[in-house]
């Protein structure tokens, strides 16, 4: 059995029934070098919460993957380490973070960085929702975490009072 098809055993014996209850989809994109690229789609809190533990669970089911990328639909496999650390949290939240939280109208965007903390802003739908705290520290902060060594956190800079059409208001927790 080659890598992928291992990969998609390991995630569908454990991790893909909680994705699809929680409104999701992941399918392996592809393995190269070492590097399991998962496309998710649906439901952003499908998967995001998620990501440190299937990443755990695919790096303990198949010992020859050496790290997971999660993207978006149609996003590129390919992740430049060539950057700032502003530039390259950006190229993560454009390609696996922002086509997650689309679903729910959402983005994030970097507002900056300094000494080594990445300043995360949250429009749309994230701007003033009861979860946005959800999303940013346990599916944006562990994924930038994974894939930016470099950073010393995440702080979240959103005004939320200012949330017009929050995906999830305050009345809906």
């Amino acid at each position: 059995m080659d890598l992928t098809a291992r990969v998609a055993t390991a995630l569908g014996r454990s991790v893909l029934p909680t994705v699809i209850a929680r409104g999701g989809a992941i399918r392996v994109a592809g393995v190269e070098e070492g590097v399991a690229t998962l496309e998710v789609t649906g439901s952003p809190g499908a998967v995001l919460p998620l990501v440190s533990r299937i990443e755990a669970l695919i790096l303990a089911a198949v010992p020859e993957i050496t790290g997971v990328q999660i993207t978006g639909p149609g996003a590129g496999s390919e992740q430049a380490a060539a950057g700032s650390l502003a530039e390259r949290a950006r190229r993560i939240l454009e390609t696996e973070i922002n086509p997650a939280i689309a679903a729910h109208r959402g983005h994030a965007a970097v507002d900056g960085t300094a000494h080594g903390w990445v300043r995360i802003r949250l429009e749309g739908g994230c701007q003033g929702c009861s979860l946005a705290e959800v999303t940013l520290r346990q599916g944006i902060e562990p994924l930038l975490r994974a894939r930016l060594h470099d950073m010393t956190g995440v702080a979240d800079v959103t005004d939320h009072a200012a949330g017009m059409q929050p995906f999830f208001s305050a009345e809906k927790r």
